[in-house]
């Protein structure tokens, strides 16, 4: 399209000159340029300065222009950095409301976690509280029937011999005694054996056998019932009534005699019943104590509940990482431990201000020490002040100056005196020096003589020596005590000898520096 290629070519692609294309824009130099200043001509010279101008112009314009791009620029980073501010801040109030939301779902879960499982134990407890009331119930019933069973087989002669009481209490009493020898008399009956199953105690054999016996039983009963046997005075009805009612009795002894023919075996299984019944105390005794457990725990769980608490980060201090315990802990109220703080904070103001008094009553006890020993010395000083003055010793030139009145002619007599005294105490001074070069002139010589005699005597100890080592050499040989104690005497003498000398030596070397010394 030759439209929009010119516009593109000539103005840009746009038909409104914008403001930024200012800084595209260049002014075209002179064709004069290249040619040297000095072949210009006026028109050239006053051409190329208004081409500089306008260049000036043009970069003036520019200059401007890029100033207010900067500083919209940086109004634009400014309003940036101002939104990504409040950005940030709404988004960590944001995180924060979240953080607290999350926190307050947690906490509300973690208490519903504790009330479930408190339900559940609550629950867990009553059950096993129950099944424990059943079967102790149970129990019981089971040891009653035991009880009632056996005391029923144990009483039923005493119950008919008491009924027989009874029933013949209109009869006088010397009849009575004697109806009541009759009542337990038994009569003679051959004895049957029976086999019992052992199996279960309470059968008592086949009721064949039991009607036999009971038939033999009555036999002898009918001899027993004859008028013969009555006592005397008795009526005939009573009689009768009294036969009937021992038959009755010895129907029923007979058939518990037939019933104490499984007493054997009764008594093996009471003696299980009892072991059942002292195993059943041991469980019942258990059961007891499991209800007691379980009542102590239902209250406990009742009254030791689980409370919830908020601790802020940081505010808590711990002595290591690890969470400590608080099963044993105890729920008080805030109001006691802020009144112990308070007592606490109270005494410990006490203390200290007892402490201050404390410290400056002791400050004042040192200051006074103090003051008490600067005292002290004080008069120590005064005292070898005075001691001083009163031993201060005063020369005679001074107690002279102090009493003489013409000290200077004084002391002109006393120097001439000193003077002609120095002269006579130089000349003995000489004199003792010349006598004293003699005396050490004299011990030179006898030194000399003494080292000379040292000489010989140390060459007569070598050959010594050599005779002694010799002799020695001798007495090994031949083995001979008394010539050995001889050269050891001799040998001790002559190193004693020695050793004198050598003391002496050293003392004459002592007296020969000594002179020598005063003689210089």
């Amino acid at each position: 399209d030759e439209r929009l290629r010119a516009l593109d070519d000539m103005m840009g692609g746009v038909l409104e000159v914008r403001k930024e294309d200012i800084l595209k824009m260049d002014i075209p130099p002179p064709s004069f340029i290249s040619k040297p200043e000095d072949l210009w001509s006026e028109e050239e010279k006053k051409t190329f300065e208004e081409y500089e101008k306008k260049v000036k112009e043009l970069n003036e314009e520019k200059e401007e222009y890029r100033q207010v791009l900067r500083n919209e620029w940086k109004k634009l980073e400014a309003s940036i950095k101002e939104t990504t501010q409040n950005f940030d801040e709404i988004v960590c109030k944001l995180s924060e409301k979240k953080v607290k939301s999350e926190m307050a779902i947690y906490q509300e879960e973690l208490k519903i976690v504790n009330l479930i499982y408190t339900l559940l134990v609550d629950e867990e407890l009553d059950t096993r509280e129950a099944g424990l009331h059943k079967f102790l119930i149970k129990k019981k019933k089971e040891k009653v029937s035991y009880h009632l069973e056996c005391s029923r087989f144990l009483s039923h002669p005493q119950r008919l011999e008491h009924g027989f009481i009874k029933e013949f209490a209109d009869t006088p009493d010397y009849l009575l005694e004697e109806l009541l020898q009759l009542y337990k008399h038994r009569p003679e009956t051959p004895r049957t054996e029976t086999l019992l199953d052992t199996a279960n105690p309470y059968v008592k054999g086949s009721p064949e056998d039991y009607e036999d016996a009971l038939t033999l039983l009555m036999k002898a009963m009918d001899e027993l019932d004859s008028p013969e046997h009555m006592p005397s005075g008795l009526d005939q009805s009573m009689w009768k009534r009294f036969c009937l009612a021992r038959r009755k009795k010895m129907e029923s002894e007979e058939l518990v005699k037939w019933k104490a023919l499984a007493l054997g075996e009764m008594q093996a299984f009471l003696q299980r019943r009892v072991d059942e019944n002292e195993k059943m105390k041991s469980e019942l005794e258990n059961i007891f104590q499991e209800l007691t457990w379980l009542k102590e725990k239902k209250m406990k769980l009742h009254q030791n509940l689980t409370v919830q608490f908020l601790l802020t980060q940081g505010q808590v201090e711990l002595e290591s990482t690890e969470i400590p315990d608080y099963s044993d802990a105890i729920l008080i109220n805030r109001s006691v431990v802020e009144e112990l703080n308070c007592t606490l904070a109270a005494q410990g103001e006490k203390k200290i201000t007892a402490m201050v008094e404390f410290k400056d009553f002791s400050k004042g006890i040192i200051q006074l020490e103090w003051e008490h020993k600067k005292m002290k010395m004080q008069i120590q000083d005064l005292k070898e002040k005075a001691r001083d003055i009163v031993i201060l010793p005063i020369s005679k030139d001074c107690q002279l100056f102090l009493t003489v009145q013409n000290y200077d002619t004084h002391i002109a007599q006393h120097l001439a005196g000193m003077e002609q005294s120095l002269g006579v105490m130089d000349k003995l001074h000489k004199k003792n020096v010349k006598n004293h070069q003699k005396k050490v002139r004299e011990l030179k010589k006898c030194i000399r003589l003494k080292e000379q005699a040292n000489y010989e005597l140390s060459l007569q100890l070598k050959e010594m020596l050599v005779s002694v080592s010799e002799r020695m050499h001798i007495f090994e040989a031949a083995d001979t005590h008394d010539i050995s104690e001889k050269i050891t005497r001799q040998r001790y003498q002559e190193i004693l000898k020695q050793k004198y000398l050598r003391n002496l030596i050293r003392e004459q070397e002592k007296q020969f520096a000594l002179l020598q010394s005063e003689a210089e």
